[in-house]
């Protein structure tokens, strides 16, 4: 990238934008906007993201003991946010100060935000088929549903999370520009603009249009079978699974339509500064938004997963009460036996609940 390049976000995925010969807009608007917004924003989300994908880890380890697929898939889901709630302090002292960081960790964090990312929604991915293969091919999935298969599934998952995040580790680096050092992506010279493209298109692509089509079609025959069967079982099944979906979509597709408009802006419009900065604080907006969503799987199944909650209030009985109220031991003690004798080796080998 040339002098006549301008980072107008101090964001994760900071992208660069080159806009030719023409006066480029100082957007300092937008990095006031973004000094504001975002370190209080990521602190708190900090916060309860680690408390909450910790104790989903927990429960799912301790007491769940990783007896299903569901289980292997929604604790790798929880490892996925986590990686998002790690990269956080960091970007939010960006927005604020230079990159004080260095280039090592510039490249491994954008790294984390893009593997958090992509191996976040595959999961999803996987979850939304585990419970199609559960639901529609019930006879097939008693033997497809192991917890081999989802382990092998995982690690492959990771793989190809891994190889979909390499163009971020590798074009990431830092800058000095004007007075003050940057972390963003520079793509080679001679094809920045088809660079730039195909990475924001593989993000809608992955990220949005086939989750939504795995999800469409995936839901439709779900929802044939159980107005066939009328089993209030499967019904509660599917819930889960449904709502992680469907946050997901709520909290991530204003941020995949923000950078497809901001990244093809010179395509579909004629764009000026009042424009830029509008999709500038767009983004700001709808990617902090989106980072919240790693907050939001363990409300969702502390509503609706009913072993969930009972493995939690079992936990703090026995771990917060012990210390609490040293004198009543045997009430957070026969609590959790009798939480832990509700799964069973048996039942999790037909396993066709929420996983929480």
């Amino acid at each position: 990238m040339g002098n006549d390049t301008t980072d107008f976000t101090d964001l994760p995925y900071t992208t660069e934008f080159d806009y030719g010969y023409s006066t480029p807009c100082m957007g300092t608007e937008e990095k006031h906007f973004a000094a504001k917004l975002l370190p209080p924003l990521y602190s708190l989300v900090v916060i309860f993201g680690l408390t909450g994908n910790m104790l989903v880890i927990l429960i799912l380890v301790k007491y769940k003991r990783l007896k299903s697929m569901t289980d292997i898939y929604l604790l790798n889901l929880a490892i996925s946010d986590l990686l998002f709630v790690f990269s956080l302090p960091f970007w939010a002292y960006y927005a604020v100060h230079d990159w004080i960081f260095g280039e090592a960790l510039c490249r491994i964090l954008s790294g984390v935000y893009l593997l958090g990312f992509y191996s976040g929604i595959f999961f999803i991915i996987l979850l939304t088929l585990d419970r199609y293969l559960a639901i529609v091919h019930a006879v097939f999935a008693l033997k497809a549903r192991t917890v081999a298969y989802g382990t092998l599934t995982s690690i492959v998952t990771w793989v190809v999370a891994v190889l979909a995040s390499v163009p971020g580790i590798v074009f990431h680096k830092t800058q000095k520009e004007s007075s003050r050092y940057t972390c963003s992506a520079h793509y080679p010279s001679d094809s920045t603009i088809n660079w730039k493209y195909s990475f924001i298109l593989k993000m809608n692509i992955l990220g949005l249009i086939v989750p939504m089509l795995i999800m469409i079609f995936s839901y439709s025959q779900i929802l044939k079978t159980l107005l066939r069967s009328k089993c209030e079982k499967k019904q509660k099944a599917v819930r889960l699974i449904f709502l992680i979906m469907i946050f997901y979509f709520i909290f991530w597709t204003p941020f995949h339509i923000s950078s497809f408009l901001h990244t093809f802006q010179g395509s579909l419009f004629t764009p000026n500064c009042d424009i830029k900065g509008q999709l500038e604080k767009a983004i700001q907006v709808t990617e902090t938004i989106s980072m919240i969503h790693c907050c939001i799987n363990p409300v969702i199944y502390a509503f609706v997963g009913e072993k969930f909650r009972k493995y939690l209030h079992a936990f703090f009985r026995k771990h917060v009460a012990a210390h609490l109220c040293r004198k009543c031991p045997s009430l957070y003690q026969e609590k959790l036996e009798r939480v832990s004798s509700t799964f069973t080796a048996s039942t999790a080998e037909h396993d066709i609940s929420t996983g929480l």
